[in-house]
C-alpha cells in the first residue's frame, strides 16, 4: 500500500483543492453571480454530456488500464495503444451524423420543461466527446503509475475556468451564452493538454496491426459501455430527471446540496486513481493474497475517511446553510441520502477495479443495466411525489442495490469481502462520535462554530484511531507525522 498511499495522499490534496475551488464556485459564485435559471441550465449540460461520455469513450479507459500490463513486447503494445485511440470513432462519428440531422429533435426530447435547454444540443456533443477523450489519455498515463497531473487537470483545470468565467460575468463583461461557450472551449482545451501529457510519458508509434486478442478487446469495451453508462446515470440521472419535471431553478437548488454531499467521494476518487491498475496488475498476474489485502486494506481505509467526512457535513448543516441564499438552503434531506450513499461507496474499496478486471465483468455489468433502468423508474415515481427531496432517495436506493449486488458477487466469485472486524469498530467509533457532537453546538458565527466542532470532531476521532491502532495504514501515517 506504499505507493498507493503516496499518490492517493497527493491525490486528495489536488482534489481536495478542486472541490475547495468547486465549493466556492457553488456555494458562492453561482449563487450570487448568476440567477438560479442559467446555473440550472448549466448543471443539465453537463449531466447529459456526463452521461453521454461513456458512449463516446467506447469503454476504452478501462480497456487501457486492464490489457495494458498483459502486452510485455513495445510493439505490441504500440498495436494495442493504436487500436484503442480510434476505438471510440466508432461511436462518435454516427452520433456526430445523428445530432447534426436530428438536432431538433433531440432538442425536444431535451426541453420537455424547460424549453431553453434545447438549444444545446451541440454543446452537449463537444462537451461529452472532450470528457470522453480526456479519460482515455488520462487512463494512458494512469498505466505509466502517473496519476497526479491528470487528476489536477480533472479536479482543478475547468473549476479554475469557472470562477475566472463568473467573475467576468459578475462584471458584465461576458454574458451567459458567452460563458458557456467558453466552458465547452475549456474542456477541449483541457483534454489537448492531457493528451500532449500522456504522449509525454508513452509517445505510440502507429501500428495499425491489430493485436492478436483484439476481439477480445472490442468486446470488453462493448461491454465496459454498459458498465460506465450505468455509474455515469446513476450519478448523473437525477438532475436530467429533474429537468423533466420541475422548474430549471430546481436543478440549481438540487445541485448545491448535492455538491455539499459529494465532498464526501473525493477520497474515494483520489484512492482508485492508482488501485485500480494495480488491481488490473494484480489480477493479471494471478496475486490472490496481494489482492485480498488491497480489498481490505482499501475498503477500511476509505470507510474512515469518508465515515468522518459524512459526520462533519451533517452535524454541521444548519449552520453552513445559513451561509447561503435562502432559496439554496432547503437540501437537507438530499444531503443526507446522497451523502450515504457516497459512504456505502466507499466501504466497498476497490470491489469496482476488481469487477472490471476480472472475467466476471460481462454479468455485473448486466446488472448495472437492469439497476439503471431502475433508477430511471426511482425517479420518475419519487420526483413527482417528493419533488427534489425525491431524487436523492432514488439516487440512494439505486446505489444500495447495485454496490449490495457487487459486494455479494464478488464475495461468491473471489470469496473475499472488503470487511474486517476494524470495519465495526470504525463503524462504532463514528456513531460514538455522531451521538456525542449531535448535542453539541455553539453559539457563534457559522464559520466558527463549524471550524470549532469540526476540530473537536477530528481530535477525538484521530486520538481514538491512533491510540487503538484501529488501521495499519492510518497508524503508520500518523505515526510519521506525530514523529516529526
Amino acid at each position: 500500500m506504499g505507493i498507493v498511499l503516496r499518490q492517493s495522499l497527493n491525490n486528495t490534496i489536488i482534489t481536495y483543492i478542486g472541490f475547495a475551488i468547486g465549493a466556492i464556485n457553488t456555494l458562492f459564485l453561482y449563487t450570487r453571480f448568476m440567477i438560479p435559471e442559467n446555473y440550472g441550465l448549466i448543471q443539465v449540460i453537463l449531466s447529459v454530456s456526463a452521461i453521454l461520455m461513456p458512449i463516446l469513450a467506447f469503454g476504452v479507459p478501462n480497456t487501457v488500464v486492464k490489457f495494458y500490463s498483459s502486452f510485455k513486447d513495445r510493439t505490441k503494445q504500440d498495436a494495442f495503444l493504436t487500436l484503442v485511440l480510434f476505438l471510440p470513432m466508432v461511436l462518435i462519428f454516427p452520433i456526430a451524423l445523428l445530432s447534426f440531422f436530428a438536432n431538433e429533435f433531440i432538442g425536444d426530447l431535451l426541453s420537455n420543461k424547460n424549453p431553453v435547454v434545447g438549444k444545446y444540443v451541440w454543446h452537449i456533443f463537444f462537451v461529452g466527446m472532450a470528457m470522453a477523450y480526456f479519460e482515455i489519455f488520462y487512463a494512458w498515463s494512469r498505466i505509466k503509475m502517473k496519476s497526479i497531473f491528470g487528476n489536477f487537470m480533472k479536479e482543478i483545470f475547468c473549476r479554475i475556468v469557472q470562477s475566472v468565467l463568473l467573475i467576468l460575468l459578475w462584471f458584465k463583461i461576458i454574458d451567459v451564452y458567452f460563458f458557456i461557450n467558453a466552458l465547452v472551449a475549456a474542456y477541449l482545451l483541457r483534454t489537448l493538454i492531457m493528451k500532449v501529457y500522456a504522449f509525454y510519458l508513452r509517445m505510440p508509434r502507429m501500428n495499425f496491426t491489430l493485436p492478436s486478442n483484439w476481439t477480445n478487446i472490442v468486446t470488453y469495451s462493448a461491454l465496459i459501455i454498459l458498465g460506465g453508462s450505468t455509474a455515469i446515470v446513476l450519478l448523473e440521472v437525477d438532475k436530467v430527471m429533474l429537468n423533466h419535471f420541475l422548474e430549471i431553478d430546481n436543478i440549481a437548488y438540487y445541485a448545491v446540496s448535492g455538491f455539499i454531499a459529494s465532498t464526501i467521494a473525493v477520497p474515494s476518487r483520489a484512492m482508485h486513481q492508482i488501485t485500480y491498475p494495480l488491481t488490473a496488475s494484480y489480477i493479471n498476474n494471478k496475486e490472490k493474497g496481494a489482492l485480498k489485502s488491497l480489498y481490505q486494506k482499501s475498503s477500511l481505509t476509505l470507510f474512515i475517511v469518508s465515515g468522518i467526512l459524512f459526520l462533519l457535513i451533517f452535524l454541521n448543516l444548519d449552520e453552513l446553510y445559513t451561509l447561503l441564499p435562502n432559496n439554496y438552503a432547503n437540501g437537507f434531506m438530499i444531503v443526507f441520502w446522497i451523502g450515504l450513499a457516497k459512504v456505502y461507496d466507499a466501504l466497498l474499496g476497490n470491489n469496482n477495479a476488481i469487477l472490471y478486471n476480472s472475467d466476471y465483468y460481462r454479468s455485473i455489468l448486466f446488472f448495472g443495466v437492469l439497476l439503471a433502468f431502475f433508477a430511471i423508474l426511482f425517479n420518475l415515481w419519487l420526483i413527482p411525489t417528493f419533488g427534489i427531496n425525491g431524487a436523492a432517495i432514488a439516487s440512494f436506493s439505486a446505489f444500495f442495490i447495485y454496490n449490495t449486488l457487487k459486494l455479494i458477487y464478488v464475495r461468491a466469485k473471489f470469496r473475499v469481502i472488503p470487511f474486517t472486524i476494524e470495519t465495526l469498530k470504525v463503524f462504532c467509533l463514528l456513531l460514538s462520535v455522531g451521538c456525542i457532537f449531535w448535542f453539541i453546538d455553539f453559539p457563534f458565527h457559522a464559520i466558527v462554530s463549524i471550524g470549532l466542532k469540526s476540530i473537536l470532531m477530528i481530535i477525538v476521532y484521530v486520538t481514538v484511531l491512533y491510540r487503538f491502532k484501529i488501521s495499519e495504514d492510518v497508524y503508520g501515517f500518523l505515526n510519521k507525522y506525530l514523529k516529526r
